[in-house]
């Protein structure tokens, strides 16, 4: 960073920021992690010399925990785009209105969890569904390692319950897929060809009344090559609803990319990985019994409500892990 080069080339000065960036929170957190098991060591003398301090330890070694699974987190995300904010899609299932509001049960989960652990929510797009939850929305995470966090909630989500659309009161099942994808930056360069695009305008109808515009002012971009379709409607102009739903495209375009490109790899080692409509992740149980079980890692839980309400890190740090873990086996960095 002090070489006078390094500023003629402003790419090249961002991307030291922002490595730059990342170094020192990490520095910083490991300093905090040395502190936080310097104050717990002297808590527990002072409780060996019989001093009455045991609250303030036992509160220590809970922090200490805390604090080092985090760390031990964070060091997980060592992926391209981990560092990255991430763009969150949600989407029902078949189903109608059952799988609609499981829809809007997952955005809300989601909501609840980018909440608890700091980021910053945007809805960028939301398209109410006709009597109760929602037919997608489109939303951005941001904050330190968002993508990294929320990659591994990429799936289909299933949901058991006594349905409270059914006169009856029978057990229903239901479905709504979760696509999240980086953020990337402006800078990145994606080829897109004006003939493959179709653009509409249509009237905004945010969720709850809000955004709702008298005008045509949100915007849907369809990728025709490969039927992509990204929509905006949070702005207020349609010029930038348009600046928005390209950023989105973008981002979707080069991740097909890199999907295509994996799915190469794999091909070549011989290990076929698809990404479909049929990879169930994880099973969310309200009737008869109340659960919640991650069909890749094993994990479960059995307070529904609690994963309901955005408590997600237990499944992501066991999500996390087991791929570790697969990278290790496998030999790969």
């Amino acid at each position: 960073m002090a070489q006078p080069d390094v500023w003629n080339d402003p790419q090249k000065s961002k991307t030291l920021q922002q490595q730059r960036a990342r170094l020192q929170s990490d520095v910083d957190a490991s300093n905090q992690l040395s502190s936080m098991l310097e104050e717990a060591q002297t808590f527990l003398e002072l409780a060996r010399e019989g001093e009455e301090v045991q609250e303030d330890l036992r509160t220590a070694v809970d922090q200490l925990a805390e604090r080092a699974e985090t760390t031990e987190l964070r060091a997980m995300l060592s992926g391209e785009h981990d560092q990255s904010d991430a763009i969150l899609e949600v989407h029902p299932g078949a189903g109608g209105t059952e799988s609609q509001d499981w829809a809007s049960m997952l955005m809300r989960m989601y909501s609840r969890w980018a909440e608890r652990e700091g980021f910053k929510l945007e809805t960028l797009d939301y398209q109410a569904g006709e009597e109760a939850g929602i037919k997608s929305v489109t939303m951005a995470v941001r904050g330190a390692n968002a993508y990294g966090y929320l990659r591994v909630e990429r799936g289909v989500h299933r949901l058991v319950r006594i349905s409270p659309f059914d006169a009856q009161a029978r057990r229903h099942t239901s479905f709504a897929s979760v696509d999240v994808i980086p953020e990337i930056d402006d800078d990145v360069e994606v080829v897109i060809d004006d003939k493959d695009l179709r653009i509409d305008t249509y009237r905004s109808s945010g969720a709850g009344g809000q955004h709702v515009n008298v005008t045509d002012s949100a915007v849907r971009i369809t990728h025709l090559p490969t039927n992509t379709v990204v929509s905006c409607q949070n702005e207020r102009s349609q010029h930038r609803n348009k600046e928005v739903a390209m950023k989105l495209l973008m981002a979707k375009l080069a991740e097909l990319a890199r999907i295509e490109a994996e799915e190469k790899m794999a091909q070549e080692v011989g290990e076929k990985k698809k990404i479909e409509w049929g990879s169930q992740i994880r099973s969310y149980v309200l009737a008869p019994y109340r659960m919640v079980k991650d069909h890749r890692t094993a994990h479960e839980v059995g307070d529904a409500d609690r994963v309901l309400d955005g408590d997600l890190q237990g499944f992501i740090r066991a999500a996390l892990t087991q791929q570790g873990d697969r990278r290790e086996g496998s030999g790969t960095s």
